[in-house]
């Protein structure tokens, strides 16, 4: 065993929690800080962005949507900025964020925190199989529109491939070239949409903008859209990001979020602010399927959109890939055959019971609003302001402390109406669709 691998397999005793925190089987400190932007890029620019023209903008108009996505990616950038500092707390990198919160609050958070990631992550790369799976039927309805093969088929052909992926591909670091081939899958199917929005949009006469539903139906949906609107710039795995790149890390860390924020959101803008302006309150939930045009171009649209998820979901995937990993002492070559056995059974199972799930209820909404609900609110905003108050308590001033304070309150009223209204509209679609529904 190296140098490098022997410090990554150590175990760190947070003896004032008593707590052990294993250090990792996984890559670290290799990556710029351009190629980690470019994987924070490549998760705001998902094939996610194609459903925020009538996840975010259809439920909010024209005012609640600019306005809410530009504070959004405000306060987004301000809450990842309070974790990115606390990397190197206490003189130690915390390469996880339950290791993070673990050293801060002690084993209990490590617990629950590690909880709240992985029912995040977890829901978020269903939200991934979902749509590849959609984008695949996309494909299949433009050429033989027969419903002999439905979204389940999809779904499964989407998990299956998915787990091809992350049995090659052994941690976040070794993407390296994929992270290329994702920004170019992104700029097909984002300039595909918006150039066919734009001719639609042209030629469209008139556009309804009204929010719909009776008002009981717009507070609920207005509450779900504000979770969609958190969830499409977090991850609630930044800690898991910034421990592949180089010193110093929180510079680093710093360059690649201010990359993520500024130019990484204008892909996301455009198509977002273009889809619902071309087809106002009709948008649909997954804008490829809204636009008009030649079958080609939609086809190659629809096949980077389902590329691009599979690339996507194995960053979101790669906390569990890492704690199954060193959990089990992985080590050595990627490709011996012990290393890709165990790949294959351990990746395979998860996104095996993930792509269960997502065929079971294949309601992608659902899926946004109840992730940023219970998870990404808890994990990007409260657990990040209140982190930040306990870690820099003596060197905060009473005004500080006040602000973060607020911060943890609002976003925790914030994260109880959204969690509410998701759980509805489940309860809605669960009426109107049965499981594996061919939506």
């Amino acid at each position: 065993m190296d140098t490098s691998e022997a410090r990554n397999r150590k175990v760190v005793s947070v003896e004032k929690f008593d707590l052990e925190i294993p250090e990792t089987a996984h890559q670290i400190s290799s990556d710029s800080w351009f190629q980690v932007a470019f994987v924070l890029t490549t998760g705001i620019n998902s094939a996610y962005v194609l459903g925020y023209s009538g996840t975010v903008m259809v439920p909010l108009g024209w005012i609640g949507g600019v306005v809410g996505l530009l504070l959004a990616t405000a306060i987004s950038l301000y809450a990842n900025s309070l974790i990115a500092k606390l990397h190197e707390f206490g003189g130690k990198r915390h390469i996880r964020y339950r290791d993070l919160a673990g050293f801060i609050y002690g084993k209990k958070m490590y617990r629950v925190t590690w909880g709240l990631q992985y029912v995040n992550l977890f829901m978020i790369n269903c939200g991934y199989i979902i749509l590849a799976g959609s984008a695949l039927k996309a494909v299949y309805v433009l050429f033989r529109d027969d419903s002999v093969m439905k979204l389940p088929h999809f779904i499964a052909i989407a998990g299956v491939v998915c787990a091809i992926f992350a049995i090659g591909i052994p941690h976040l670091s070794a993407l390296g070239i994929w992270l290329g081939v994702s920004t170019i899958l992104s700029l097909i199917y984002i300039v595909v949409a918006i150039v066919l929005s734009v001719k639609d949009g042209v030629s469209k006469l008139s556009r309804d903008y009204n929010i719909q539903g009776s008002s009981i139906d717009k507070i609920f949906t207005i509450t779900g859209a504000a979770a969609n609107l958190v969830f499409a710039f977090n991850t609630g795995m930044l800690p898991e990001i910034q421990a592949t790149v180089k010193q110093p890390v929180v510079k680093n860390m710093m360059k690649a979020l201010y990359f993520q924020f500024t130019a990484g959101v204008l892909p996301m803008y455009a198509v977002t602010f273009i889809g619902y302006w071309a087809y106002g309150s009709s948008t649909s939930t997954y804008l490829l399927n809204s636009v008009s045009g030649p079958l080609w171009v939609k086809a190659l649209a629809n096949i980077s959109a389902f590329l691009q998820s599979v690339i996507s979901l194995h960053i979101f995937a790669s906390p569990t890939y890492e704690f199954m990993d060193t959990k089990y002492g992985i080590k050595g070559s990627p490709l011996a055959l012990k290393n890709l056995l165990f790949r294959t059974v351990a990746r395979g199972s998860y996104i095996a019971v993930s792509t269960l799930l997502s065929a079971l209820l294949p309601f992608l909404g659902d899926f946004m609003s109840l992730t940023g609900a219970i998870s990404t609110f808890p994990l990007t905003f409260i657990l990040a302001n209140h982190m930040y108050v306990v870690a820099m308590n003596d060197k905060l001033s009473p005004v500080q402390k006040l602000w973060h304070w607020l911060n943890v309150c609002f976003f925790g009223l914030m994260s109880l109406a959204a969690a509410i209204a998701a759980v509805r509209l489940i309860v809605v679609d669960s009426k109107n669709f049965h499981v594996f529904a061919d939506v």
